[in-house]
């Protein structure tokens, strides 16, 4: 018997969706907690799908159908091999296996004909490996004995029709969610989600970009009010520092959703700041959790802690490029011309890392990924084609051997002699700081090294500030 009703949103990762035996410890922990509330399941395309599927829709653009062939023979193997593995009569299951890649296959094959991908055909067939999920998990669940649907986030996640990369209507999606939710909950079935998708008002099928399907879950979550959001991984949860980089990197019990958010910002594995955008409102707690190690505790994500003086992560990043705009002495001014770089960037979609100024030089430069900086740099250009043209801005500086550290922690507020002993933890290892940002929350410290060093810098930050296990 039930012993509450608030309800409980649990999403399940790539790798816990990996395989016959991945899918039955996720169906356990799903049946678990469904014979205590009400839960609602949402969970990702199996492991390396959504490569496969991003690689046929590349030949198809080409016109190489036999590896568009390839690929589509390799996706039916894996989940029809699947589905023999979990249950005793699959058939019922396989054949809409094949109705669902044969779907995908019929627009891969348009894609073929017109030599492109649209990007809102795009954004119909990519979900197609969250919907071989879904199906296969609630059929699964069915055959344990459990009430389980498969639901299509198309049907509950109104969205606007940024395709690619769109964001939630949250008025609409309750409503959708009041009309095909709840009266499963009612019924004490259980709701299988696709992740990663939704559609727009008028019912196109669009793709949440970056995190899509963590970030649809905690739209999910916010949408039914729910007590709380798991987010099953194949970590123990969200840790001081990058285990492979630092060997006595420990897991945080709790962290606040800034701190996840920073840290996320940064590089490290951590929720994508725009998927915590709709926990934050209702404040519903977040769990990060193993489902390798369901036993071990993970995370806690929520709105603050008691924090102790100090960081509580160090990250990193190397897969970035600094990027430098300097105009030329007295020609205009810098803030302009900074306002006038950040207006572009923005209209372009870059993403800023990081971000500091010289105020006599009335130079900037600013930090972003490297599969942003040919975006970053057309558009500035372009901007500023006349300054350059004219000698009145030098040229476009970008520095691609670099790294970024992000310090990060509620409690490094106002803790004096703080910063100047990361610096000095850096400086011990001979490794030269390039550039600092600090906001004025404090709550992180972002350092520009060399990439060479970098490693070795936060390996000297995570000892200095005593963060290991």
């Amino acid at each position: 018997m039930r012993s509450e009703s608030i309800p409980l949103v649990m999403k399940f990762g790539g790798t816990s969706m990996g395989s016959a035996e991945r899918i039955k410890v996720a169906a356990r922990l799903s049946r678990e907690q469904h014979e205590l509330r009400p839960v609602a399941i949402v969970v990702s395309a199996m492991s390396k799908i959504t490569d496969l599927l991003l690689d046929t829709m590349s030949k198809a653009e080409k016109g190489d159908e036999p590896g568009v062939d390839a690929n589509l023979a390799t996706l039916t193997e894996r989940h029809v091999a699947c589905c023999n593995e979990l249950m005793r009569d699959p058939a019922e299951t396989i054949a809409r296996v094949h109705e669902i890649i044969g779907n995908f296959a019929r627009m891969a094959k348009g894609m073929m004909l017109l030599g492109e991908r649209p990007l809102q055909s795009v954004d119909k067939a990519l979900p197609t490996g969250e919907r071989l999920s879904a199906l296969i998990m609630a059929a699964y669940l069915q055959s344990t004995g459990v009430a389980a649907k498969d639901v299509s986030a198309w049907n509950l996640i109104a969205t606007d029709d940024v395709f690619g990369n769109a964001s939630p209507l949250m008025a609409e999606t309750r409503e959708r969610c009041e009309q095909v939710i709840q009266p499963l909950f009612d019924q004490e079935i259980l709701p299988v989600v696709t992740g990663f998708c939704g559609s727009t008002l008028d019912h196109h099928p669009t793709t949440l970009g970056r995190g899509g399907s963590d970030f649809s879950a905690s739209i999910l979550a916010a949408a039914l009010d729910a007590g709380e959001l798991w987010i099953w991984t194949d970590v123990d949860g969200i840790m001081t520092a990058d285990p492979r980089l630092v060997k006595d990197a420990r897991v945080l019990s709790a962290i606040t959703y800034a701190e996840a958010a920073e840290l996320a910002y940064a590089g490290a594995k951590v929720l994508h700041p725009r998927t915590l955008a709709p926990l934050v409102e209702k404040q519903i707690p977040v769990w990060s959790k193993n489902s390798f190690a369901p036993e071990k505790p993970g995370t806690r994500i929520v709105p603050e802690i008691e924090s102790a003086d100090g960081p509580h992560a160090v990250t990193s990043m190397g897969d970035v490029v600094l990027v430098s705009v300097e105009p030329t002495p007295h020609a205009f001014s810098g803030t302009k011309l900074m306002a006038e770089a950040l207006e572009a960037l923005d209209a372009s979609g870059v993403e800023l890392l990081a971000i500091t100024s010289s105020s006599y030089r009335q130079s900037f430069c600013f930090l972003v990924r490297k599969a942003d900086l040919k975006r970053a740099r057309t558009q500035l250009e372009e901007t500023f084609q006349l300054e350059l043209a004219h000698g009145h801005m030098k040229p476009v500086q970008v520095d691609d051997q670099v790294g970024l550290i992000a310090v990060v922690g509620e409690g490094m507020r106002g803790t004096p002699g703080l910063a100047g002993r990361i610096f000095t933890a850096i400086s011990r290892e001979k490794i030269n700081i390039i550039a600092i940002a600090q906001g004025s929350s404090e709550l992180t410290i972002a350092i520009v090294v060399r990439r060479e060093g970098m490693e070795n810098a936060v390996r000297a930050i995570h000892d200095e500030c005593g963060l290991g296990g």
